[in-house]
């Protein structure tokens, strides 16, 4: 609880006894008038103030001064209780709201902590401590165990564990050593580390979250704008229909006093205040649980949409796979699969290519260098290598054909590698990109959420396309197609009718993220243009983050709405009850304040989401 809300506390319970003491006085006339007025001030002061200098800057009519003219109303025709009471629990909601806010608002602020204060860069052999802005691209920084990481980079020395749970929402420390990538916002746990960094600190991982953090609050739903708008000519039409009240029916039926009271209830209870408040508490808390989770959601309009999303579009390379080859399969001809696999490592042990690296990472312990000889890149074709003494051929089928070995095709789809001695053929190893573990669990999610279709628009060749969308469970599969093309399709389905979203990670992704009702890009190792372009970010890259935000949306919107209808309802009941004058002032309290109380404890629901 932060000072002035604590000074609020303690107004609040001094009022309160002062309330009961006055109620226990056994006086009446300017002496009851008097009693009243003590806590009336002591609780109300800022509120009249407030509602005074709104008048001088020329702004009427707000919630302020409906409370004070309705209050101010009340001690007019000797209602003296009812208007301390009222203005005592106005200010316990303003308490309530104000608390709300707060616990919301942390779980965005604590992002704000993952901002490096200094970094530790080595220049010439001597550490210094100097402003993360200060650190050149390609310079070594030093992180200490328990140092957040100022910046990205690639480990030069050392190893240890680090914790991403600020950026990615996961709890478990990642283990990192030489060549591993190191994101800033994280922090080192154990171990001392050396970094080059690649990337200068206004691009950063930790720079762009903070970017998207500060920009989300500027925009606003179409529902919270709606409320606000609302508010502007709802206000002054309540005091209108207040003043009608209370000047009208007298004038035929006479009892001035009591069509006055009728007409400062409906005052007390038309506040608008459970809407102002609590629709934007609702999508800010939906925002902070989000955030929460490692999904990080640029505004309220992008919520509102992902709750109405019912087509979702996936890349294929990044997103839905791991974006690296992995060796899948060895099969052997007359040699065991350790020996085919060591004579593929020997022969690409010099290539940086994809692949090469993936056969080399399969393959158990180092390379003697000493046992390699000639070796030749054949363009297009793959590699002639002469390995202890022996000549080989790794590469492609048309490879194979050049040199006339034996070989096969393989009946599993993926980039095969075929490995010959001479023109007598090996065998050969399947490499593919693997699944990332949660893309079947995710599309299975979104299914059960109702997702109306799933489609994966792939560059990639068709076979392969059509085998990962199989494999998946995804509805349809659009292979082949250039960054051009894969516009034209969600254009497509837009024009459908359709509400889609879109999830990529590349640059060649970042025209059709921004051409979609929402893009979703991947945060930790997805291209700059794409998280530029997207409405949504999943810091962890899991595709299972993705039906999580589609149910932190959907409830959102869904406490959004029960706030609003209930929030009128209640009040429209009240009003219409006053008017007749069925309802006294403690219902007008219960309308206004009491409406409020619930509402903000409804919206504060948003942010917790399993």
């Amino acid at each position: 609880m932060t000072g002035r809300q604590k000074k609020t506390l303690i107004r609040i319970v001094a009022a309160a006894v002062l309330l009961a003491a006055a109620a226990l006085l056994p006086v009446e006339g300017p002496w009851k008038a008097l009693a009243f007025a003590v806590p009336y001030l002591v609780i109300g002061y800022d509120v009249l103030w407030s509602a005074l200098r709104n008048i001088g800057h020329g702004q009427i009519f707000d919630e302020k001064f409906l409370m004070a003219i309705a209050t101010l109303g009340a001690f007019a025709i000797a209602e003296y209780p009812e208007a301390a009471a009222v203005m005592l629990f106005y200010q316990i909601g303003e308490l309530f709201q104000s608390i709300a806010v707060g616990r919301s608002r942390k779980s965005i602020a604590s992002l704000m902590d993952i901002r490096p204060d200094s970094a530790t860069v080595l220049r010439d052999g001597v550490e210094e401590e100097v402003d993360p802005e200060e650190v050149a691209l390609g310079e070594t920084i030093v992180i200490r165990p328990g140092e957040r990481i100022p910046l990205d980079g690639i480990v030069l020395e050392g190893s240890g564990s680090v914790d991403t749970a600020a950026l990615t929402g996961e709890s478990m420390p990642v283990d990192v050593s030489v060549g591993d990538r190191v994101i800033s916002g994280s922090i080192n746990l154990t171990g001392l580390l050396k970094v080059r960094t690649d990337s200068v600190y206004a691009e950063s991982t930790v720079a762009r979250i903070l970017e998207l953090v500060e920009n989300s609050a500027e925009k606003k739903a179409r529902v919270e704008s709606f409320i606000t708008r609302f508010a502007r000519w709802y206000t002054p039409v309540v005091v209108i229909g207040a003043l009608l009240l209370a000047l009208v029916p007298p004038l035929f039926v006479g009892n001035w006093g009591e069509w006055i009271e009728r007409a400062l209830i409906f005052l007390v209870v038309s506040c608008p205040c459970a809407l102002v408040v609590s629709v934007p508490l609702s999508f800010f808390g939906g925002i902070g649980g989000a955030a929460r989770q490692g999904i990080l959601i640029k505004g309220a309009n992008e919520l509102e949409t992902l709750a109405k999303v019912d087509t979702v579009c996936f890349d294929k390379t990044g997103t839905l796979t791991q974006g690296r080859f992995a060796v899948e399969a060895v099969h052997p001809r007359e040699i065991s699969p350790e020996e085919l696999l060591d004579i593929a490592a020997a022969a690409e042990s010099y290539s940086g290519h994809p692949v090469a690296q993936s056969i080399l990472q399969a393959h158990v312990g180092d390379i003697d260098r000493s046992r390699l000889g000639e070796i030749e890149e054949l363009a297009g074709s793959g590699i002639r290598a002469v390995v202890d003494g022996e000549t080989y051929y790794v590469g492609n089928a048309g490879l194979m054909e050049q040199v006339r070995a034996d070989y096969h095709d393989c009946h599993l789809l993926g980039t095969v590698i075929h490995i010959a001695r001479r023109s007598e053929y090996l065998g050969h190893i399947v490499i593919n990109d693997q699944l990332k573990d949660d893309a079947a669990g995710a599309i299975r999610a979104l299914r059960e959420l109702g997702v109306r279709e799933t489609v994966m628009l792939s560059g990639d060749k068709a076979a392969v396309a059509e085998h990962v969308a199989q494999q998946l469970g995804i509805d349809r599969c659009v292979p082949e197609l250039l960054p051009a093309q894969k516009v034209e399709q969600v254009e497509a389905l837009l024009e459908a009718g359709r509400k889609l979203a879109y999830v990529g990670d590349g640059i060649n992704d970042a025209p059709v993220l921004t051409r979609a009702d929402v893009g979703i890009a991947m945060g930790a190792l997805g291209s700059d243009a794409a998280i530029e372009s997207a409405d949504i970010v999943l810091m962890d890259d899991k595709p299972s983050r993705l039906p999580l935000a589609v149910r932190i949306a959907r409830k959102t919107m869904r406490i959004v709405n029960e706030n609003i209808v209930f929030a009128l309802g209640v009040k429209l009941v009240i009003l219409a009850l006053g008017a007749l004058g069925l309802a006294n002032m403690w219902f007008a309290v219960f309308g206004d304040v009491g409406v409020l109380i619930l509402a903000i404890l409804n919206a504060l629901r948003c942010m917790a989401t399993k």
